[in-house]
């Protein structure tokens, strides 16, 4: 018979609901601001600005949480309540002025130089170029149009002779600069909109830094959150570090559950190409009502703040060890940061090259749920007892041995479809097992009262500096390599970290870093007992 321990349910459930109400969110995020208009290069820019904000967040947050004890689960509610009502806002955010001559795809234009009119000095207009003008670029066999100025702009809902239908029933006015067009008779044109040429006016318009701010708050909502949760779920453990695994894994399991869930409400409640968010949303607010719930339920112990946190951290960052340790740390999270922003980037190159677009959302979606139900599951499950059995110095070299396999696996698809069961595979001994053993570690040397800030500096350091310099980068390798080769350059780069860490942590090979008290602890944890 199975035996439930009743004091860590709502640990448990915390962790699924809270990743359950981020499944249908986190992954979208990107995708909502491409449906806004935002170009690739400015979601990168913001994404790579982030993280620098969670490596100031998370050790603020963590420091108020561990000097403010007894109030600690009051700003563990309050994070939740601003992070969900942060996402909530992305339903308030304004629609664009330019929707209705936002045409991303090509189409057929019939030019005649005879009834092609000239454009009036309005088109020209600041405030008619920020919500009705557009550069366009065609291409004619006949004549040679790239010489030749061409505008568009929206016009009125009724057609007439000089006006065209792009989308829905608006139609729009295809003009010329003057002094630039050459004579032609009819001719078919295949055009485009003009994005770099066209005025950047969403990212003057109150759409633009609606977005951005509600991003932020709500990124940085949930990165604290998930860093005090640790923290949270460490105390109540109560030293028994290596049951971590089997409370983390139920976010897993949440996140992977509701991400797909959330992916067939917006599929039925939306048929157009343009997705509603509406569901997403809807599916986030149930899940986080249940988490903020299940953490009203949540019975600390009773510790005690320290009145020398400031000095027991730099005591504890004084230790070569502990610095050490943070330097891999950040390198893990850059590792991380590019497999994040940029795999699914490489996998839609492969599938462009091997004829498999159609069937991308379905390979990224088998993807997904691959690495959670099928990779992090067991790894979580089992995690404490590799931790046991090889130790945290050790168990960080093989994180690193198994990226630069990972990273190397994913260089090598040539079928999209591949890369469903390496990160089946994959997913787990890497991200999971490298997650579990950063944060135990991180617990296991906290001098007392002080471990929300703790974790909160070692996650910022993982996904906020990491993330940040990872994203970086990982655009420039990405822009001027390609995938294939960026992929393999970061397996290069795991690798040499793997017999890096081991040369430069001597005592893993004479001493396992342990976890529990019959075992040899990490040493500068001994040093702290004997002061």
């Amino acid at each position: 018979m199975v035996k439930i321990n009743e004091k860590l349910l709502p640990i448990k459930a915390h962790y699924f609901f809270f990743m359950a109400a981020m499944g249908p969110i986190l992954p979208q995020i990107s995708v909502y601001g491409k449906q806004l208009g935002v170009e690739p290069e400015i979601m990168g820019y913001i994404t790579s600005v982030l993280p620098i904000m969670y490596v100031l967040a998370k050790p603020v947050v963590g420091f108020l949480a561990d000097y403010f004890a007894n109030f600690r689960k009051c700003i563990f509610i309050s994070l939740i309540f601003i992070m969900t009502l942060s996402f909530a806002g992305f339903y308030f955010v304004p629609a664009t002025n330019n929707h209705s001559i936002n045409v991303s795809e090509q189409f057929n234009l019939t030019l005649t130089a005879n009834d092609l009119r000239e454009c009036g000095s309005e088109v020209f207009d600041n405030n008619a170029e920020c919500k009705t003008t557009r550069r366009l670029l065609c291409n004619a066999k006949e004549v040679d149009l790239t010489t030749i100025p061409l505008y568009i702009t929206r016009a009125t809902n009724d057609s007439t002779s000089n006006n065209t239908m792009l989308n829905e029933n608006i139609f729009h006015d295809v003009c010329h600069k003057s002094g630039n067009l050459s004579t032609f008779n009819k001719v078919q044109a295949t055009c485009k909109i003009d994005h770099l040429d066209s005025p950047h006016c969403l990212y003057k318009s109150s759409t633009f830094w609606i977005f951005v701010i509600l991003l932020c708050l709500g990124t940085i909502g949930f990165n604290v959150t998930n860093s005090i949760s640790d923290a949270i779920c460490f105390d109540v453990l109560e030293g028994d570090d290596m049951q971590y695994g089997g409370q983390r894994v139920w976010g897993t399991i949440g996140f992977g559950f509701t991400a797909l869930l959330a992916g067939i409400f917006v599929d039925i409640w939306t048929v157009e190409t343009v997705k509603s968010f509406i569901p997403a949303l809807v599916v986030m607010l149930v899940f986080s009502g249940f988490d903020l719930l299940s953490v009203t339920k949540l019975k600390l112990p009773n510790f005690s703040s320290s009145d020398t946190i400031f000095q027991d951290i730099w005591n504890l960052l004084s230790k070569k060890s502990i610095a050490i340790f943070l330097v891999f740390t950040t390198i893990a999270g850059i590792i991380d940061s590019f497999i994040i922003y940029f795999m699914f980037w490489h996998l839609e190159d492969v599938a462009l090259e091997t004829g498999y677009m159609e069937q991308i959302k379905l390979i990224e979606g088998c993807v997904v749920a691959a690495e959670c139900l099928c990779g992090e599951i067991p790894i979580f499950l089992f995690s404490g007892k590799i931790l046991k059995k090889i130790g945290y110095v050790h168990c960080l070299s093989l994180c690193f041995f198994t990226y630069f396999i990972r990273l190397g696996l994913i260089s090598l698809i040539v079928n999209p479809w591949w890369l469903v069961p390496i990160e089946m595979v994959m997913q787990g001994c890497t991200y999971a097992l490298c997650y579990t053993c950063i944060v135990a570690y991180a617990s296991a040397v906290a001098p007392a009262g002080t471990s929300a800030t703790v974790q909160g500096l070692v996650a910022g350091m993982d996904d906020g500096l990491g993330f940040a310099i990872g994203s970086l980068i990982g655009g420039q390798l990405y822009k001027r390599f390609g995938g294939r080769r960026s992929f393999q350059m970061f397996s290069g780069v795991a690798l040499v970290t793997c017999f890096a860490h081991i040369l430069i942590r001597p005592a893993a090979k004479h001493k396992q870093y342990l976890p529990k008290a019959e075992y040899q602890l990490p040493v500068e944890m001994k040093d702290m007992q004997k002061s």
